[in-house]
């Protein structure tokens, strides 16, 4: 009685053989997965750079509709500048952050220093794979988790911050 399974396990361990043996950056289907990722303000802010999520990174660009005289079976649809989404920042409440001292400054003497933020998406090797970079950022809205007795949650705090533009970086 011949064996009906030996064909799937031997094409099992020769599939398995190649794409062991094949390099993973060649392989056209090597996704990147979005929970390792870092965030960095610059020099002075490494304690602050631990979020458990990022989010915003979006750009859209504005259209602007021209009536033209004689032509009413449309309006031409032109483009206008680009509009950019603000990047948001969660993470556990940290006691004594620059960060937040940064935003404190903001919003009780109404003083502003924009800086630079990259944000990278990294490899299972811990070297980024894409980074993006937000000119001229600066604070506009702080939210604290809601305090519930009854929960088990952590304290998150929520960071929104305004910037220029940026620029998708492959790295």
């Amino acid at each position: 009685m011949r064996n009906r399974y030996i064909p799937g396990l031997l094409i099992f361990f020769l599939l398995n053989k190649y794409l062991m043996a094949s390099d993973s950056s060649s392989y056209p289907y090597n996704l990147p997965v979005s929970f390792h990722f870092k965030v960095d303000f610059g020099s002075g802010y490494d304690n602050d750079a631990m979020f458990q999520e990022v989010g915003g990174l979006s750009a859209e660009i504005g259209v602007e509709e021209l009536i033209v005289g004689g032509e009413n079976m449309f309006a031409y649809r032109l483009p206008v500048r680009a509009k950019y989404g603000n990047l948001v920042l969660k993470r556990g409440i940290i006691l004594n952050s620059k960060l937040i001292d940064w935003f404190k400054n903001a919003i009780e003497v109404f003083e502003f220093k924009p800086m630079d933020i990259s944000v990278y998406l990294l490899n299972e090797k811990n070297t980024a794979i894409n980074s993006w970079e937000f000119v001229q950022a600066y604070p506009v809205k702080w939210v604290v988790s809601d305090f519930n007795a009854t929960g088990n949650s952590l304290a998150i705090e929520t960071i929104e911050l305004a910037y220029q533009y940026f620029k998708k970086n492959k790295t």
